[in-house]
């Protein structure tokens, strides 16, 4: 199975979580007029009533390509998960929905080099996947001692082109 590569709109990632940028008019004008602040762009959840908290990693992943094959899909069952690029580059999203606990049909965005993305807590996910070098992300999601990573291998690999 193929399936194509989308723009990551706001719209189309709603099911699945938020878009972070700065697209259109800030939501307040900070720092004496010379700052816009694009005001609570995420439904951060850290899964408090289970001992969660906020956390901000940062994760340094190998560059992939595309066409990419993607043989994996996890998801966080006790927070979302938000990962904010440290270089303007272009990364590869593959989400899908569940669909009884497993996951769904699958969805493949590109973010446009000035996005980031939060994924809701449950959302099954690829991998990350930065399409150049550095591959440097600060990653704000869960910490806390229950599991919080569910892998699901994939019977039958797709594959994601552009």
């Amino acid at each position: 199975m193929q399936i194509k590569a989308e723009p990551l709109t706001p719209e189309a990632f709603a099911p699945f979580g938020d878009v972070l940028d700065a697209a259109g008019d800030p939501d307040k004008i900070i720092n004496a007029g010379m700052c816009g602040r694009y005001h609570d762009r995420a439904q951060l959840d850290f899964g408090a009533e289970t001992g969660g908290r906020a956390g901000i990693s940062i994760f340094k992943a190998e560059p992939r390509a595309l066409p990419y094959l993607c043989d994996l899909l996890e998801r966080h069952p006790e927070g979302s998960q938000a990962f904010l690029p440290m270089s303007a580059d272009p990364f590869l999203v593959i989400v899908a929905p569940d669909a009884d606990g497993k996951p769904g049909t699958p969805r493949a965005f590109l973010t446009n080099g000035a996005q980031g993305i939060n994924l809701h807590r449950g959302t099954w996910h690829g991998v990350l996947t930065p399409l150049a070098a550095p591959g440097l992300f600060a990653v704000v999601d869960r910490i806390g001692e229950s599991a919080n990573l569910e892998e699901y291998p994939l019977d039958t690999p797709f594959t994601v082109i552009a």
